[in-house]
């Protein structure tokens, strides 16, 4: 139940986040909130450092750490771009390829095995995103392969961690990514910075506090229970996303992208199941 509970404050925490984003940009550019957004989530960090010590921080791996806070921030750009452009709900769904690509990666870099239920997730989320793009049937958006592409570098985001989870701390993990990507953020959103007015405030926080609450949610939701459990429970996030959606954005209800990301999730279910046994 604990586990459970978790996983909803990552799902909650990843609603709120794509809302934060919608509404900055209204007036801010994608490189300046994610330089916001990547400060917010450092201070806090560095708030928990202060109580804690250094010592979760130490790390023989930086390289690692460079490279992975890297490919997440190019998934972020994607994510942010496609959250500009396409409905919240089709966002999200091309978002649930992420275990596809991850399988994929594992295998080229990590050495691990396509077996029958790796192969099964595979052909069942590719199935899927043809059903949620629908290319060459007139609804098809350029900014969708944006996302899809934002899914593979999510996934090597996954990789990267998953080899770095066998020694080093979460909180170390998210400290470095932070300390990366803070200085390249601010000088890449620098000549385009518009100064945020305070009712950019209170979104601002939230997605850098959402990103934080999300992550270490997930990992805490992973630790306490099982993957077969906690993957059901961040599928609610796509009908979430899509009553917000409707609701706050007049976005119309596309109940193929539901059906598209139900492929992909009895995929990834199927696989994690035979794993598990």
């Amino acid at each position: 139940m604990r586990g459970v509970l978790w996983m909803l404050c990552a799902v909650l925490s990843f609603a709120m986040m794509a809302v934060a984003v919608r509404e900055l940009l209204r007036h801010i550019g994608i490189l300046e909130i994610l330089a916001l957004r990547t400060l917010v989530t450092l201070l806090l960090v560095c708030t928990i450092i202060a109580r804690h010590g250094f010592a979760p921080l130490r790390t023989r791996r930086f390289p690692m750490h460079a490279t992975r806070a890297l490919l997440h921030l190019a998934g972020q750009w994607c994510w942010m771009y496609a959250l500009g452009a396409l409905a919240l709900a089709t966002v999200f769904a091309i978002e649930f390829t992420m275990p596809v690509w991850v399988a994929i990666l594992a295998a080229l870099f990590l050495g691990e095995r396509l077996n029958r239920g790796r192969l099964v997730q595979l052909a069942l989320g590719l199935i899927g995103v043809a059903i949620i793009l629908r290319p060459g049937l007139g609804t098809f958006h350029p900014a969708s392969l944006v996302m899809v592409l934002g899914s593979m570098f999510y996934a090597g985001n996954m990789t990267f961690t998953k080899r770095l989870s066998a020694t080093d701390s979460a909180l170390a993990v998210t400290f470095w990514m932070s300390v990366v990507q803070t200085p390249i953020t601010m000088i890449a959103a620098a000549p385009g910075w518009v100064a945020p007015v305070l009712a950019d405030a209170p979104w601002i926080l939230a997605i850098g506090a959402g990103s934080f609450a999300a992550h270490y949610s997930m990992t805490r939701a992973m630790t306490l229970a099982d993957a077969t459990v906690v993957v059901p429970i961040d599928f609610i996030r796509l009908p979430l996303i899509a009553v917000v959606g409707a609701l706050f954005y007049a976005e119309p209800f596309d109940p193929m992208v539901i059906v598209g990301a139900a492929v992909i999730f009895v995929g990834t279910y199927f696989s994690l199941s035979r794993e598990r046994r």
